[in-house]
């Protein structure tokens, strides 16, 4: 039965690190961008877009969708760097719970961004 308590203690302290970490994450912010930085955006660890900033000179209304896939390209890029940051993060997290190599969250729990 004390192998059960100190389960239960462990599994208590993932959730609160857990909860921890996505809150830090969603205060967290990287940038992306496309077109040699003409278009940047921004996003959070949740990958939520944030901010975009695009240089006036890229903006011509006789090529919309240049415009368009240059937007996409900088939110693509932010959101891969957002997911690169939550994996590294998380990989702290789980370093930091002395769980054994290999084993990862029990019953399969994923990160839930």
């Amino acid at each position: 039965m004390k192998n059960l308590g100190n389960l239960m203690k462990q599994a208590q302290a993932m959730q609160q690190k857990m909860t921890e970490l996505q809150e830090r994450l969603a205060q967290m912010e990287v940038e992306g961008q496309s077109g040699a930085g003409m278009v940047k955006a921004v996003v959070n660890g949740k990958g939520e877009v944030k901010r975009m900033r695009i240089e006036p000179s890229v903006v011509d209304p006789a090529d919309v969708g240049m415009l368009e896939d240059l937007i996409v390209a900088a939110c693509n890029d932010a959101r891969a760097k957002a997911d690169a940051m939550n994996a590294e993060e998380s990989q702290k997290l789980m370093g930091g719970l002395g769980l054994p190599p290999g084993l990862g969250l029990p019953g399969g729990f994923k990160l839930p961004f």
